[in-house]
Formats: C-alpha cells, structure tokens, sequence
C-alpha cells in the first residue's frame, strides 16, 4: 500500500503505481509529492547538494515488522519538464520514477553497484510498457 502525501495542488492517480509496488514488496511505501523548492531543501539537508532534484529515497534502516520500507519523495514540476523534455506523458514520468525510487529502497544503488540497479530498471520499464527515457538518460 502507499500512504500518498500530496504537497501540491495536482489530482494524482497513483493505482498503477499501487501495482508496481504490490508487485516488488509486501510492505507499504511513503510517497511524498512536492515541488523543486521542497525536494532542494531535502536534497541540501541529506545530500549536501543545493539544487532540485526530480527523486529521492529514504529507506528505514532497520526491518521492523508492520513498518514501511520507506519513503519516496518526487518532484512534480520536475515530472512536467521532463515528460515535455522526453516527449512523453507526466504519469510515464511518475511511473518511471517512481521505480528508480523503489528500487532504492529495495536496496538498489545506481552509484556503488555494476549495474543491477540500471538492469532491474530496465526489466520493469519493460513489463509495465514504459518509455524507454529513463534508460537512455542514465546510460
């Protein structure tokens, strides 16, 4: 299940992403849409990098039973310029995001592994028919 945190003035239908989840873990997931001001303040404050960013993950550090696995944060204004960017739909974006930030926090890391992260990616963005964006930008 996701538990939806809406900062924005969107309508957001987030049932496919409910499937995505359901399909890789058992456990819920904290979503958080916000905008490029919000995800800079916690992109700064965890990552010591001042400037927006369209994804963030924050697994919780310990499996505690009935616990989320953590939470996602993603930038909506950065979903709209790169679905115009990509050429494709803001809930392509969404969903593609989306699952880079879950497969962060199943453990995945795009920085430190050799290439699982990128691989998985690619696998999901295959079965759910998604634009091949993603891939192609962090190639």
């Amino acid at each position: 299940m996701i538990d939806l945190e809406n900062q924005t003035d969107l309508e957001i239908d987030i049932s496919f992403l409910e499937i995505i989840t359901n399909d890789l873990t058992s456990k819920d997931i904290e979503l958080i849409l916000t905008n490029n001001s919000q995800i800079q303040e916690l992109n700064k404050e965890h990552r010591n990098i001042d400037k927006a960013t369209d994804v963030l993950s924050f697994p919780l550090e310990f499996d505690i039973p009935n616990m989320p696995l953590g939470s996602i944060v993603i930038s909506l204004d950065l979903i709209e310029e790169k679905a115009k960017e990509y050429n494709h739909s803001f809930n392509d974006e969404l969903k593609l995001l989306f699952i880079h930030g879950l497969l962060h926090l199943l453990g995945f890391d795009h920085e430190v592994d050799d290439g699982e992260h990128r691989k998985k990616e690619e696998e999901l963005i295959e079965k759910y028919n998604l634009p091949k964006s993603l891939i192609v930008r962090n190639s």
